[in-house]
C-alpha cells in the first residue's frame, strides 16, 4: 500500500519536473558581480532549469542541515539516557547476581 501511494505522488511530481526541465531550456547567466554587467568578474552560464533545481537542491540542505543542528540537544540527552539506562542494568545485573548469591548459602547456616 505505502509503495503504492509513493507511486501516485511521486510519478506526477517526476512528470512535472520533466515537464519544466523541457520548457526551461534557454540559457542564463547567473553573475555574481555587482559592479560590472557587461564583463562580470564571476559568473556561470547555464539552464534555467538546472539553476531553479540547484536552488531548490541547496534550500534543501540548508533546512536538513539548520534541523540537524536544531536537534543536537534531543540527540544528546536521548544518549546520555541510554548511557544511564545501560549503568543501571549493569547495577541490576549485579544487585540480582548478589541476591542469588545469599539465597544459595542459608543465613543460619555458617558451618560451610
Amino acid at each position: 500500500m505505502r509503495r503504492f501511494l509513493n507511486w501516485i505522488v511521486w510519478l506526477p511530481l517526476a512528470a512535472i519536473a520533466i515537464a519544466f526541465a523541457v520548457a526551461n531550456r534557454q540559457w542564463v547567466t547567473l553573475s555574481f558581480d555587482p559592479f560590472s554587467r557587461d564583463a562580470p568578474f564571476a559568473a556561470i552560464d547555464m539552464p534555467l532549469w538546472a539553476l531553479v533545481f540547484f536552488g531548490c537542491f541547496i534550500g534543501l540542505a540548508i533546512g536538513w542541515s539548520g534541523a540537524w543542528l536544531a536537534q543536537g540537544k534531543w540527540r544528546r540527552a536521548a544518549r546520555e539516557a541510554r548511557v544511564e539506562v545501560l549503568r543501571e542494568r549493569r547495577e541490576s545485573e549485579i544487585l540480582r547476581q548478589q541476591t542469588r548469591a545469599r539465597e544459595i548459602v542459608p543465613a543460619g547456616d555458617l558451618s560451610a
